[in-house]
């Protein structure tokens, strides 16, 4: 696996390069980047900051990887953007590393796609198989789960959280946390019931899908408080691993509510 680094691009002193790199036309690489095995800057893409690219990761023309985010607070501390392996980063994508307020680092998964003009903004974290649609975009702090997918123009609030297996419908405007395997729309974002399509291409038997259709009709129920249904499903589904998922996800401390279903969207 030979390196190839096209003469109009610009390795600077200190970048380090794994085996098998492509560097193209015009692209810019800063001294404290890391390129692992595999990766190809297709063309005219900047890598800049203290970021790291797993291996066989695709960045696309235009993109900007790893430089300052786009936070008044960040005062220069040296954070890092962590890229993992075999992602594609399509035209325009700009990802940014992390701050002193928020730990210091932006990580992203394995395997995800991130198309044409989708943002990532400092100290988020991604999980494997993410995928955000055309211009997509995260604030700060926000962390999605694995397999979760992101539509075209959507947008996330800061600190929000989207769980594994959820999709968030074009043009939705996330200001809420996103169960596991739920699924959003709407201008200011409601929960429109499980990502059933989703679980389906995942995997998902019927009878995994109808149990976990069977626990959100209870959690979303208008009888009682959301403890004393969670109680109630924890209590019937316990050995139910994505039950559980969502269980422990609404349990979990945030500084976001959780978005919650309109009348018209109260079914799975």
């Amino acid at each position: 696996m030979n390196t190839e680094i096209h003469p109009t691009a610009i390795i600077e002193p200190g970048a380090t390069l794994g085996e098998g790199v492509f560097v193209g036309p015009y692209c810019v690489v800063g001294p404290d980047v890391a390129l692992g095995d595999g990766v190809r800057l297709i063309s005219h893409a900047v890598v800049a900051g203290r970021t790291t690219v797993g291996p066989n990761c695709h960045i696309y023309p235009f993109a900007s990887i790893g430089h300052q985010p786009q936070d008044l607070k960040y005062k220069g501390e040296p954070s890092r953007l962590e890229i993992g392996a075999n992602n594609i980063i399509r035209e325009h994508v700009t990802m940014n590393p992390g701050t002193e307020g928020g730990g210091m680092c932006t990580r992203i998964g394995n395997n995800c796609l991130f198309m044409m003009s989708a943002h990532v903004a400092h100290d988020c974290v991604l999980g494997n198989h993410v995928i955000l649609a055309n211009n997509a975009t995260l604030a700060g702090h926000v962390h999605i789960g694995d397999y979760a997918i992101l539509g075209g123009l959507s947008a996330v609030h800061q600190f929000a959280r989207i769980g594994c297996h959820a999709m968030v419908g074009g043009l939705s405007g996330v200001e809420q946390d996103v169960i596991p395997y739920g699924l959003v729309l709407g201008n200011r974002a409601r929960l429109a019931g499980l990502n059933i399509i989703g679980l389906k291409r995942r995997g998902f038997s019927r009878a995994e899908v109808a149990t976990l259709r069977k626990a959100y009709r209870l959690m979303f129920a208008e009888e009682g408080s959301m403890a004393e249904r969670l109680n109630d499903v924890t209590e019937m589904y316990a050995g139910n691993e994505a039950v559980m998922d969502i269980v422990e996800f609404i349990r979990t401390d945030s500084s976001r509510a959780i978005c919650q279903p309109r009348a018209e969207h109260g079914g799975a």
